[in-house]
């Protein structure tokens, strides 16, 4: 045990302000973008667009004006497509990066606030207690049983004692006790820094559905090649000349592959992460985005999470009295009644003392985070249930600082979630000897060894009933050591009992049955009672009669059997989330501790806590919930579910339309039609139908149905799920309607060539008007995708007007009513699609009936 130090009281604000202005932020300077050029010329080495780019010098070769202008025209305004999404995803990435920058507990001017690391100067004193990153170089002058795990820079994974004078690195981890320290590197100029400076110009790694559409794209682009080719042998055959099929095969290749799908997908997931970020939900890797919707169970804490995450200490119990605190939240106004007994002020006074917590004023939250939407409210410092039992203290006329002041602590046994108890030892004014406070759960406090004086049996009672009610309850016992004495953490008198709450959350239950109807299951895991347990259980409907305890997976029973634990150490949190991954299940996990790191870790989904947890846990997880809400987590998987349903959307669209033009050109030379598209005319209907339209489909909103949906296989293939059925039918119905328009036309005497061509793509566009998803509320409101799908439509129509842009594309004057008969023919690919799509969902609703949600295990 490390006796304690008084600590400096900081930089005032001015002074920080100055470090920071001298030495800069305390981050890794972001690697410079890159220059446009260099933009440009990586989208240049797109495989589609370096054949168009031969097709382009080919025809420049033949003096083929025509389709050399339709070529060069695609290659710049996809290029342009291509940077401006690049451009986007990048500052939706870093707009995510900036809400996920750590924060750092600092003492300034006297006061202790809470600041983002980036603003950490030198000289500045941080405060550290386990589970917080370092947040820079630090020289200690206050260290109580301090350890830190430096693995990430030693490679060593025993944690390393820490003393006063010793020094503790920038990213490191406190894993046990707490310190204060003097800030003496930041930056690149700390032991991370350096570090992290050699890596900071590595790229983000690919998503695994990034890898798998990737793969998909060559392999299209391998049959759409096969295919153009056959094309090009057959015009060939026809006697039609080399150069020309050449770039007909060309085009056709291009406009049967969707080369925009992966920067339509590295856009969405970006501009996803984005939006689950503006719903309290910050995506700290770029895989979670799309895992979320393949979520069968989610395991949650309780405080926090399922509850309010606001402690209050509502009841008291003493010996010879019971007392009852009212009040709002951590503020300390309010009531304890009564309060002025001898029995009642001992216990305030030994919870006071045994607690390292504090609560900050809305004024001072108000000044140092104007960023918080909460900072009108009082916030606690540190252990929520510790800044309940100052609230506590308050409410019964006992200042915790005048206390401290009069016991300065002179040791300490902190708080450790396997012994789940913490002890004090304090001089006391006017006497020598040494005052000894203990405070944990009461199985632990409550026995002959360590609280041997007091009636522990009715103490016990009185806690069985608390926990049943829902309370989590702390036992407090404190006793008195001579002079000279070692200290001891046994032997204490019993001083009462507090009653803690957190309130459930209103919208618990509603998200509890939500999840239920989305077939993913909810585990409610806690370290409480199980009294504790099952009363929230049964408030939010996660109750199957039965509770597991660490007790019983210890004893060797299955995780699986339960859908409520209680008792559970943070260990025995991993091996929970294996025992429910090796049953096949993705499992989503929520933490906020640093023990909770290798659960998260281990989780398919790790999400932590931002407002509560520790920094360890934000690290280690994908998800960090900025509001702490578990509906938060149901947002962020309804937004995955989205950003996959558009994926798949824009791919049937796409490859339909694709797999349409190939057809058309493989059909069309059978029913006498040499050449039924020219390349200029195949090119603009693909840079119109992929271009806008395409990044639309990519931002549709969700569908109000997913919720009530299963989640996904997560083996499920891209085009699995009978997607590529619809692509199939898709494709033909679109190609048979533009090849129905050039027989009519040629039996007309109309010019079939320009009919195909203005029935080909209005009718791709008609598609994507039909996959447009169903407004939640009902009804049919403007959407960026109506205004896409209108632009295109106009674009297709143009040169039908314009008698430049007409010639340029090779195409013919038509009459008002070849126009509407062209029309009504291209309707009727997206007529059929609608209809399909609501029968489809109308049998989906007759056939799916979801009982209320009960646990997995009770259905079986």
């Amino acid at each position: 045990m490390t006796v304690q130090q008084t600590s400096p009281r900081g930089l005032s604000a001015e002074q920080a302000a100055l470090r920071l202005v001298e030495h800069g932020p305390n981050s890794i300077p972001a690697p410079r973008p890159p220059s446009p050029w260099l933009r440009v010329l990586v989208q240049l080495r797109d495989p589609m667009i370096l054949l168009l780019i031969a097709a382009a010098i080919l025809t420049a070769s033949l003096g083929d004006v025509t389709d050399l202008t339709v070529i060069l025209v695609v290659v710049v305004l996809n290029t342009t497509v291509g940077v401006v999404q690049e451009i986007r995803a990048e500052h939706a990435l870093a707009a995510l990066s900036r809400l996920a920058a750590p924060h750092a507990t600092v003492r300034r001017s006297g006061h202790t606030t809470v600041v983002p690391a980036a603003d950490v100067v030198p000289d500045d004193v941080v405060l550290l207690q386990a589970g917080d990153v370092v947040p820079a170089d630090l020289v200690l002058f206050d260290a109580v049983q301090l350890q830190a795990d430096e693995s990430t820079l030693t490679g060593e994974s025993v944690p390393v004692e820490k003393d006063p004078a010793d020094e503790v690195f920038s990213g490191t981890v406190v894993t046990r006790g707490r310190g204060t320290g003097t800030v003496t590197r930041t930056g690149p100029g700390s032991a991370l820094g350096q570090i992290a400076v050699l890596l900071s110009n590595q790229r983000p790694r690919a998503t695994p559905l990034q890898r798998r559409l990737a793969g998909l794209s060559r392999t299209l682009s391998i049959v759409a090649v096969a295919l153009s080719a056959i094309v090009a042998v057959a015009g060939l055959v026809r006697g039609l000349p080399l150069p020309s099929m050449v770039v007909t095969a060309v085009s056709l290749t291009v406009a049967a592959v969707p080369e925009s799908l992966p920067a339509m997908v590295t856009l969405a997931l970006a501009i996803g992460a984005h939006r689950m970020a503006q719903r309290a939900a910050v995506v700290r890797k770029l895989p979670a985005v799309e895992t979320l919707g393949a979520v069968t169970v989610v395991a949650t804490d309780k405080t926090g999470t399922l509850t309010e995450g606001i402690m209050q200490a509502e009841r008291l119990w003493t010996e010879s009295v019971a007392a009852t605190a009212t009040g709002v939240g951590y503020e300390p106004a309010g009531e304890l009644r009564p309060s002025d007994s001898g029995a009642v002020r001992r216990l305030l006074r030994d919870v006071a003392l045994c607690n390292d917590a504090a609560l900050r004023p809305p004024a001072a939250d108000s000044a140092d985070h104007a960023d918080h939407a909460d900072h009108a409210a009082w916030q606690p410092i540190g252990d929520p249930t510790e800044a309940a039992l100052l609230t506590l203290a308050h409410r019964g006329s006992v200042d915790p600082d005048e206390l401290r002041a009069a016991y300065p602590r002179t040791h300490e046994v902190p708080f450790d979630s396997t012994r789940k108890r913490m002890t004090t030892f304090h001089e006391q004014p006017g006497s020598d000897d040494l005052l000894v406070i203990g405070k944990g759960a009461p199985e632990v406090m409550l026995t002959p060894d360590v609280t041997p004086y007091g009636d522990i049996a009715r103490a016990k009672d009185v806690a069985a009933e608390l926990s049943e009610a829902g309370y989590r309850v702390l036992a407090v016992a404190d006793n008195t050591l001579p002079p000279g004495a070692p200290p001891a953490e046994n032997g204490l008198r019993l001083a009462g009992l507090v009653a803690i709450t957190d309130p459930v959350r209103h919208n618990a239950a509603e998200v509890v049955a939500s999840f239920g109807r989305a077939g993913i299951g909810l585990l409610l895991i806690t370290g409480d009672a199980p009294g504790t347990a099952l009363a929230v259980a049964e408030r939010i409907g996660v109750h199957d009669g039965q509770v597991v305890t660490g007790a019983d997976i210890d004893a060797g029973q299955d995780p699986t059997a339960g859908h409520v634990f209680a008792r559970i150490r943070p260990e025995q949190k991993l091996g929970i989330v294996r025992a429910w991954q090796a049953k096949g299940h993705v499992v989503a996990m929520t933490g906020d501790g640093v023990n909770d790191a290798p659960a998260l870790r281990r989780a398919d989904i790790g999400v932590a806590m931002g407002r509560g947890g520790t920094e360890v846990a934000r690290q280690a997880a994908d998800l960090v919930l900025t509001d702490d809400d578990l509906g938060t987590v149901e947002a962020a998987i309804e937004e995955s579910q989205r950003i996959y349903a558009n994926i798949r959307t824009f791919l049937r669209y796409a490859l339909g339309g694709g797999l349409a033009e190939v057809l058309v050109m493989l059909i069309g030379p059978l029913l006498g039609f040499a050449v039924p598209l020219l390349p200029g005319q195949i090119l603009w209907i693909n840079m119109l139908t992929h271009g806008l339209p395409g990044v639309a489909i990519g931002a549709e909103p969700a569908d109000p149905r997913a919720m009530r949906q299963p989640p996904r296989s997560p083996q499920e293939q891209i085009l699995g799920a009978g997607l590529w059925q619809r692509i199939a039918w898709t494709g033909a119905l679109i190609a048979t309607v533009t090849l129905t328009a050039a027989l009519w036309a040629r039996s007309a005497g109309a010019p079939w060539q320009t009919l195909s061509y203005l029935v080909l793509g209005l009718a791709q566009l008609g598609v994507a008007l039909a996959l447009r998803r169903p407004t939640p509320s009902g009804g049919r409101r403007f959407r960026f995708l109506d205004l896409a799908v209108a632009g295109a439509v106009a674009a297709q129509v143009l040169p039908l007007i314009l008698a430049p842009l007409r010639d340029l594309l090779g195409l013919q004057a038509v009459t008002g009513t070849e126009v509407l008969y062209a029309a009504a023919l291209a309707s009727v690919p997206g007529l059929i699609t609608a209809v399909s799509r609501l029968g489809r969902a109308n049998r989906r609703r007759r056939s799916r009936w979801l009982p209320p949600y009960r646990p997995r295990s009770a259905r079986r």
